[in-house]
This record gives C-alpha cells, sequence and structure tokens, in this order.
C-alpha cells in the first residue's frame, strides 16, 4: 500500500493548478480597444499607455514603449517624447514642455539668467552688455542679443509657438517675414536678415529650417507638422483612416474589424450594428422628427413639442430628454409612449445650449450661455449643480462614461473644445486654434474619436481623446452653410443645416458620399441616434477617470464638490452596511461564463474523486490482518474511539481504566 501513499498529494496538486488557473482565467478580458490590461491584471485606459506616467502598479504600461531617437545634437525631452536642439537647453524656457529641459539647470530666480547646467546664474541685466560673463559666451551670443525681441526672461503674453507684434497681438510665427505685415505695427516684417530660427526655435516644437526670407519649421520621419509649428507621432490607422472601427497594422498592412455589437459588411468591410435599425431623432421649429439612416423612412414624434432646443436620448428606455432654446427647462418623453405628454424634468438657470445623457451613472449634463457654466443633475430630476464655471459662451457638451470623460465647446472671444473627468477635476484643453464658432459636439464610441461642426468655419473636424491627431473631415459642400446638429454612426457623420433646411450624411472618414436625406425641414435644429450599441453597459468608472467601481457608485450632488462613492453592501447581524470602496481592479466572471463553469464543474469532479480516494487508502491502511483475533480488533477499535473523544487530562484515567478492563476480560 506504500506506493499509494502519495496518489492523494497528486491529486491536491492537481487540483491547486487547477484553481490557479481558474483564478488566472476568471478575470474578464479588457474591454478591447478602450483598455489595456496590465501584468498584474488590472485594465487601465489605453490613453494612459506609453505617456511617460506609471497608471499599471508593476508598470507594465510604460514597458515596451520604444525609445525616442534623437540625433547627437538633440536632447531627448523625458515625458513629452520630443527632440528638442541641445542649444536650448538652460535658456530658461520650457521648450519640451515637461521643464525636463531645464530640470538639470542652476536653479536660478526670477530676473536671473542660467548660463548652463555647470556655471552661474547671471542677473538679467548683465545680458547683452557687451561683457562676457558665461562660460561659454552664451550671454552675449546673437540668438541673445542680435533681436529686437525680449529674451527669454521676459514674459511675453504668447504662446512658445506665436510670435508677439509690438502691439502685444499673438499671430503664426509662419507669418513672421512672408513679405505681407500682420501686425498693425509692421513688426512681423522687421529684422527679417536674422535667423529666425535662432529665437526661440522659431516657435517649432522640433526643427526649425532657415530660409532666405523667413523659415518654416519640420518634422522627424515618424512625425507630422500641425499647426505650421507643432509635431505629433503618426498613427498609420488614422492616417489612412480607411477602418469603420478597430483597425490592426500587420506587415505595413492594415487590418479592420468590428467591434461587439456590430458585423461586417463583406462587400464594403462596413461596420453595421446588429438588431433594429436605428432611428434618426431631430428637432425643428414646430415639431421632433425621425428619419431612418438612410433617409426612406421618416415620422413624426412629438408633433405639439416644437423648438430647436438640444436633445438626448437614453436608449435603455427609449426616452427622450429635450430642452426649449432660449429656456431653462429640460423635460422628458418616452419614444414609445404619449410624447406629447413631456414631463418637467428641470428647471434651469439660463437657457440650455446643449445637453448630453450619461446612462451608466444616470446623470445628465447640459450647458448654460447665460451662466457660463457646464452643469449636472440626475436622472430624475432630484438634484442638481455647476459643475464648470466662468466659460465664455458654452455651447455643446458631449460624455464617455465608459472612460469618465466630459467634453465641451465654447463659442465666445476665445473658442476652444475642453475636457474634465465627471467629478469635474483634470481639467485639459484639446482644441484651442483654428476654430471659431463650435456649435455641437458628438463622440465615435467604437473609434474613440470626437467629432464637432463649426459654423464659422463651415466644417465638420475630429480628434482623438487627447486633442490629438486633428482633421477636417466635411468641408463646405453646399449643406455647411449653416450647420447646426451632428451625430455619428457607423461610417458616416450626419448633420442639419439650417440654410438648406435638410438633414445630410456623408462618410466620418473624408466627407465624400455626400446624401441628402431630409429636405424642406422647417430649421432643423439637434441630432440624437437611438439604438442600444452606441450605449453599451459597463462598469461605474464612478467619477475618476481609469478607476473601476466593482459594486455600486453612489453620486452626491448637494456636497461642496460633486461626489461619486463607490459602495459596497456587506450584511453583519442582519444589517445592511454600507462601506466605501474604490476598487482598481476588475471583477472575476459570473458562473455563468462557460468557461468557468467547466473549470467549477472539473474542480467538483476531482475533489469528489480525492474524498473517494482518501476513505478507500484509508480503509485498506487500517484494515486488520487475517492473523488478528476478535479480542484485539475489539481492543484497538475501542482504543481509537476513546482517544478521540478524550479532550482532558481526567478522561486519560478512565482511559486506562477500560483497557486495563479489557485485558482483564480477554483473559
Amino acid at each position: 500500500m506504500g506506493h499509494l501513499r502519495g496518489l492523494p498529494i497528486l491529486i491536491v496538486s492537481i487540483i491547486w493548478h487547477q484553481c490557479l488557473g481558474a483564478a488566472g482565467h476568471s478575470l474578464p478580458a479588457c474591454r478591447e480597444q478602450l483598455e489595456f490590461r496590465c501584468s498584474d491584471g488590472l485594465c487601465i485606459p489605453r490613453l494612459k499607455v506609453c505617456d511617460g506616467q506609471t497608471d499599471c502598479e508593476d508598470g507594465s504600461d510604460e514597458h515596451h514603449c520604444g525609445k525616442l531617437l534623437c540625433k547627437k545634437d538633440e536632447f531627448s525631452c523625458s515625458s513629452s517624447r520630443h527632440c528638442i536642439p541641445t542649444r536650448f537647453l538652460c535658456n530658461g524656457v520650457d521648450d519640451c514642455s515637461d521643464s525636463s529641459d531645464e530640470a538639470s539647470c542652476l536653479n536660478c530666480t526670477a530676473g536671473f539668467f542660467s548660463c548652463g547646467p555647470f556655471d552661474a546664474c547671471l542677473p538679467g541685466h548683465t545680458l547683452c552688455d557687451g561683457q562676457m560673463d558665461c562660460k561659454d559666451g552664451r550671454d552675449e551670443t546673437k540668438k541673445m542679443c542680435g533681436s529686437a525681441r525680449p529674451h527669454p526672461q521676459t514674459s511675453s503674453g504668447c504662446p512658445g509657438s506665436q510670435f508677439q507684434c509690438g502691439d502685444g497681438k499673438c499671430i503664426s510665427h509662419s507669418w513672421r517675414c512672408d513679405n505681407s505685415a500682420d501686425c498693425s505695427d509692421g513688426s512681423d516684417e522687421d529684422n527679417c536678415v536674422q535667423n529666425e530660427c535662432q529665437v526661440n526655435n522659431g516657435g517649432c516644437s522640433h526643427q526649425c529650417k532657415d530660409m532666405e526670407m523667413g523659415f518654416y519649421c519640420d518634422c522627424p520621419e515618424n512625425m507630422k507638422l500641425i499647426g505650421d509649428s507643432q509635431c505629433e507621432e503618426v498613427n498609420t490607422c488614422l492616417e489612412h483612416d480607411v477602418c469603420d472601427q478597430l483597425c490592426v497594422r500587420m506587415n505595413s498592412s492594415l487590418t479592420c474589424d468590428c467591434h461587439e455589437g456590430y458585423q461586417m459588411n463583406p462587400t464594403t468591410g462596413e461596420c453595421k450594428a446588429k438588431g433594429k435599425e436605428a432611428q434618426l431623432v431631430f428637432t425643428t421649429a414646430k415639431e421632433i422628427q425621425w428619419t431612418s439612416i438612410t433617409g426612406t423612412e421618416f415620422g413624426q414624434l412629438a408633433p405639439h413639442f416644437p423648438g430647436l432646443g438640444p436633445v438626448a436620448v437614453l436608449a435603455s428606455n427609449r426616452t427622450l430628454y429635450r430642452a426649449h432654446q432660449g429656456r431653462g427647462s429640460i423635460y422628458r418623453m418616452s419614444m414609445d409612449g404619449k410624447l406629447q405628454d413631456a414631463a418637467l424634468v428641470l428647471k434651469v438657470q439660463g437657457s440650455v445650449s446643449g445637453l448630453a445623457v450619461d446612462w451608466i451613472h444616470h446623470l445628465l449634463y447640459w450647458t448654460s450661455m447665460e451662466g457660463g457654466s457646464v452643469n449636472v443633475g440626475l436622472l430624475d430630476g432630484s438634484a442638481q449643480r455647476q459643475l464648470i464655471t466662468g466659460l465664455d459662451k458654452p455651447s455643446a457638451v458631449a460624455v464617455d462614461p465608459l472612460l469618465g470623460l466630459l467634453f465641451w465647446a465654447e463659442c465666445g472671444s476665445s473658442p476652444k473644445i475642453e475636457r474634465v473627468s465627471l467629478d469635474g477635476r483634470n481639467r485639459m484643453a484639446l482644441v484651442t486654434s483654428s476654430i471659431r464658432h463650435p456649435v455641437a459636439l458628438t463622440l465615435d464610441m467604437p473609434r474613440q474619436l470626437l467629432y464637432w461642426v463649426d459654423q464659422g468655419m463651415r466644417s465638420i473636424s475630429r480628434i482623438n481623446l487627447e486633442g490629438r491627431h486633428r482633421k477636417a473631415v466635411v468641408e463646405s459642400n453646399g449643406y455647411l452653410d449653416r450647420p447646426f446638429g451632428l451625430a455619428v454612426f457607423e461610417g458616416y457623420v450626419y448633420w442639419s443645416d439650417e440654410v438648406t433646411h435638410s438633414i445630410c450624411r456623408a462618410s466620418k472618414h473624408n466627407g465624400i458620399h455626400l446624401q441628402v436625406l431630409q429636405t424642406n425641414v422647417t430649421s432643423p435644429g439637434s441630432l440624437v441616434f437611438v439604438h442600444p450599441v452606441l450605449q453599451l453597459t459597463g462598469q461605474a468608472v464612478c467619477g475618476h477617470t481609469g478607476v473601476v467601481c466593482q459594486h455600486k457608485c453612489v453620486v452626491n450632488l448637494t456636497s461642496e464638490t460633486p461626489g461619486f462613492i463607490c459602495t459596497r453592501l456587506q450584511t453583519e447581524k442582519n444589517r445592511s452596511v454600507e462601506i466605501p470602496a474604490i476598487s482598481r481592479t476588475v471583477p472575476a466572471s459570473s458562473l455563468t461564463d462557460p468557461a468557468f463553469a467547466g473549470i467549477l464543474s472539473l474542480i467538483m469532479f476531482l475533489s469528489v474523486l480525492l474524498v473517494g480516494m482518501a476513505l478507500w487508502w484509508w480503509r485498506e491502511e487500517f484494515r486488520p490482518s487475517r492473523s488478528l483475533t476478535a479480542q484485539s480488533f475489539s481492543l484497538k477499535e475501542s482504543q481509537d474511539l476513546l482517544i478521540q473523544a478524550a479532550p482532558t487530562a481526567p478522561n486519560t484515567c478512565l482511559i486506562k481504566e477500560t483497557l486495563l478492563k479489557l485485558d482483564f476480560d480477554g483473559e
């Protein structure tokens, strides 16, 4: 029987290995194209991969990012992945945008100039005084002294990529020395014989090329020029822009695929949503109407609810949220009920210019031009508050609750597009140039792109959620005279136009395949698509970008700042207790997962087998030999029972007495 004693150990090892495997496989896959799985299993947004900051606890999001190769006369910035000329080191200007080019320099106070990493700090008045005070003479170089522009220690009030006129106006560096006076005082055409690249690198983020008249900015091979002066890395998929959704580069070729909930058309390669056909809902001066995505079908939704105000939808129960233009009221109505019986949800201050539904946290976000604010309220209307204030005519809002990001546009004196986390933190400007009058925003969720329509430029453009890879998708084509509403679905971008009284669509990639879906529409307004695939269910990020809440997310709008609390319900002595718990881990798969259920069944089978083998082994091990007498067997059995039932010392005497009595009887 000795060879069988190792059998239970072997079975336990097998079960332990299976348990470990089950634990490893119980973690669900990260949302494809939206998240990155760390080596320890944590899911983080792909936007945070290779951004120069460690977001995975094991740092795996910053592994294999590739080292940025700079030339021998260039300096590699730490986190911004830029190369700058070495002559810009320690010049008192943050040329890297992360201050890494100034980090190794002497910490000179305001009004002083650094001579370099291993030299002194000079008082500002010693610059260009005809005497070399720095060891390398940089305080008297032509770069410092040969220009009428202020030296780097003097604040200019213009970004590094722009030139400041004598009257304080900021213009693009590319307009300087182009034989055309763009400054009112003509200062942009002064001193043009000098090398403009020697002053702040001409405002170029990377390479500045001096010319006989003027200069131009250039980029390394793996980057492209944006806005005349800034370089950004080339995204091959977005550069070619041929895939509706997923794009994978393999062996210098691109392969397209579709997200869950879509299927690819084998002929055209387009990603088409599964299920019923989507409806495009739009407002007019007289009513709310709908049309099919091809314009072949259309109808009325609310014939007695006029107004051009914004509209949003909660797809799970087909509920529309709607605001009157110029009024401070938000209404709710069911698309499957009596739409004329609209219910007032919120009465707000100022008119509502933009509206968006957060279907994960059950919130409404809206913009108010008069209040200059982005606001948030519960879907049931029980609470509301201002989230972002001090804005200049905010005109539109969009939300991605799966990533925890909120976007808005401003069309005031300094038009721009910005984003924040759902709790109002981590504010970031995305678009600040080449934008005039943005009136609508929409998200292409499968590709994580933000689209906006600009009435002033009569164009539709897009960027990624970090503000990069900008592209004008549709430009003035006769149906963009005064665009108002905007929506994206499948492979098309849709918009309304007040001048042509039409609802149109075109390719979201390059604006081709223009199609007019509806004509003679009386003052068409906002647009929104109704389809479940556009509002996928998922775990709440609970207000914090990159954090996943495993349990219930409770939103508190009555506190001083918006509160997002992830709570876990625990039962102890029949009492439910709420425990705050922000979790960065993803939940385990449910037992309905076929793979996990199969593993669980295997574990149960092996457990039963182990118990059976253990009982069989026990009986075989302690079975008496045939030479034993009945008396000795009775004694052994009685001894085992008594010893097992004897927890204290007094019972030891009882054991001895019983054994003596049994021996005596046996004689």
